[in-house]
């Protein structure tokens, strides 16, 4: 275990060109909803663990004020679920009326007041994994622009319902679009976590190039056997790993390093 640990931070610092926009230097740290909460909505009957802006205010709250955001835990991330089901009549995303009242920007700017950033979830797909509008090609410059108009910092941009030529074509367009924008949204991918994860499918001098970030496996499940099979992943594969991370690019093994990007989903019951 000590010895697969140390892999884990080899591949996080290893040192090579990034993505040319200046964000994520090391290795973002911050909560993210998926693993504890997943696609609940149902505010009614669960309000405390529903999918909502109530929910990320309160861990917004955690992080600033319990000591969390001094350590480096700055990002708070939407994951899916979180829109509606019907883009708006300009044909942008829009956030559920009921559970997120305020809006996207609202909430940035709660976060931002409070020396915090927002993430949110996108997916490169016709719909998102849980079934809400996705990103298809032809909607990628106008939703870059709409997370920027929110004053998102960042985006997860998952790859449901979407083909390898699909993914291929959006995710870069997606990476141009975030920075045509002009507003510093880091960019995590999915991208390699569809094709495998390893060469020769997977060109980690290309996303090293469009990406800030990228999940390179499958999604952390609620067990030791699902934290240990993530470990072994990446010790297995150390030597393809290791050379494409460094400052502003970096592996994601889904909330598993030494510098951890996402927190403890269970801070709400501290």
């Amino acid at each position: 275990m000590p010895s697969a640990l140390l892999v884990l931070a080899s591949v996080l610092t290893v040192t090579t060109v990034a993505l040319d926009n200046g964000l994520m230097r090391t290795p973002p740290m911050g909560w993210l909803a998926w693993e504890r909460f997943r696609c609940d909505i149902d505010c009614e009957q669960d309000p405390k663990n529903c999918i909502s802006e109530k929910l990320f205010i309160d861990m917004a709250d955690r992080l600033s004020e319990d000591g969390w955001r001094e350590l480096g835990y700055v990002y708070v991330n939407i994951d899916d679920c979180w829109s509606s089901m019907e883009r708006d009549k300009q044909g942008r995303l829009q956030p559920d009326p009921k559970r997120f009242p305020g809006g996207i920007q609202k909430l940035a700017r709660y976060m931002h007041d409070r020396g915090l950033k927002l993430g949110i979830y996108g997916d490169m797909g016709t719909h998102t994994c849980g079934g809400y509008p996705g990103t298809p090609l032809d909607k990628i410059k106008i939703d870059a622009q709409t997370f920027a108009d929110w004053e998102v910092d960042m985006l997860k941009f998952d790859g449901c319902y979407s083909n390898s030529i699909e993914q291929a074509q959006g995710y870069p367009l997606m990476s141009k679009a975030l920075n045509a924008t002009g507003r510093p949204i880091g960019y995590s991918c999915s991208w390699p976590a569809y094709q495998g994860g390893l060469p020769p499918k997977v060109n980690y001098t290309q996303l090293g190039e469009i990406c800030n970030l990228w999940r390179n496996y499958g999604d952390i499940q609620d067990s030791w056997d699902s934290v240990m099979s993530i470990v072994d992943w990446f010790f297995e594969n150390q030597d393809v790993l290791t050379p494409a991370a460094g400052p502003g690019r970096w592996n994601d093994p889904d909330m598993v390093s030494v510098e951890p990007l996402y927190l403890d989903n269970d801070v709400s019951s501290r």
